[in-house]
């Protein structure tokens, strides 16, 4: 047990000893039953962890109590996914980071797959990276499968890009070219804003796979509400079409033909 250790902790130095700086972000809600066993797993990879208790209203805070090498943004109100990332961006900025994985706090992606994302990032600086679900262990909901297919029609439209996982919340962000971005959203449609956007900056967007698991039915948590949540996402998608057709794929084209 002592000699695993101390190889993935001297895996962990080269994070953090690499010219561009890696932190995890995991943002949570209501997760106490998965949450400590995903930090435990980040934690064998990266000891750069920053969790975003969005307003938990069960034992997470106990939990997050626990661990003493992590940084901990809280806020008594849940604001949604959306703002939580950004909060955790924004603090991953002051401590000084370049690059964030956001991995989801159910314990559905595996955190082995975090030194893909950082060598895949050392070999394309500045990309934003998917982690696309190719490898699935356990049955796909019906309207997961849906919403993923949704929302990649939407993003082709908005950005010209097939990609074909846009919902996965296992990414790897460029917090530096990032930072100047203004986001509206707050809640699940957040992380299709920030495809829409980065892609308008010229910020390169690429897929790995990854593996996922889903658990039965009766032990999964998900507090997405389809209803609500697509209103919202198909809200935002509407206009981000207008602003991808009209203005900003226009103006990409313009300035990739001047420079040629």
């Amino acid at each position: 047990m002592f000699n695993i250790l101390k190889i993935k902790l001297t895996e962990q130095q080269i994070y953090s000893t690499s010219k561009d700086k890696f932190c995890v972000i995991i943002p949570t809600y209501n997760n106490a039953s998965k949450i400590e066993e995903v930090i435990k797993g980040v934690l064998t990879h990266s000891q750069n962890i920053i969790v975003v208790n969005d307003g938990a209203t069960d034992n997470t805070e106990i939990i997050l109590g626990k661990f003493k090498e992590i940084v901990v943004v809280s806020y008594s109100k849940n604001k949604g996914k959306g703002y939580a990332l950004k909060q955790g961006f924004k603090k991953a900025l002051e401590l000084g980071f370049n690059y964030a994985i956001t991995i989801d706090s159910d314990g559905q992606h595996s955190a082995s797959e975090i030194p893909e994302f950082v060598k895949t990032c050392n070999n394309q600086k500045g990309s934003l990276i998917i982690g696309a679900r190719t490898t699935i262990n356990g049955n796909v909901p019906r309207k997961n499968s849906f919403a993923n297919k949704f929302s990649n029609l939407w993003v082709l439209i908005i950005t010209g890009i097939k990609l074909t996982d846009t919902q996965s919340g296992y990414r790897l962000y460029p917090l530096n070219k990032m930072q100047n971005i203004k986001f509206i959203s707050r809640r699940y449609e957040f992380e299709l804003e920030v495809l829409a956007k980065a892609s308008w900056r010229n910020i390169p967007i690429i897929s790995i796979p990854i593996s996922v698991f889903y658990p039965p039915n009766n032990e999964r948590i998900t507090h997405f509400r389809p209803f609500v949540d697509f209103l919202r996402i198909s809200l935002l998608n509407s206009w981000l079409v207008f602003l991808g057709l009209a203005i900003y794929r226009p103006l990409n084209i313009i300035k990739n033909l001047i420079r040629k």
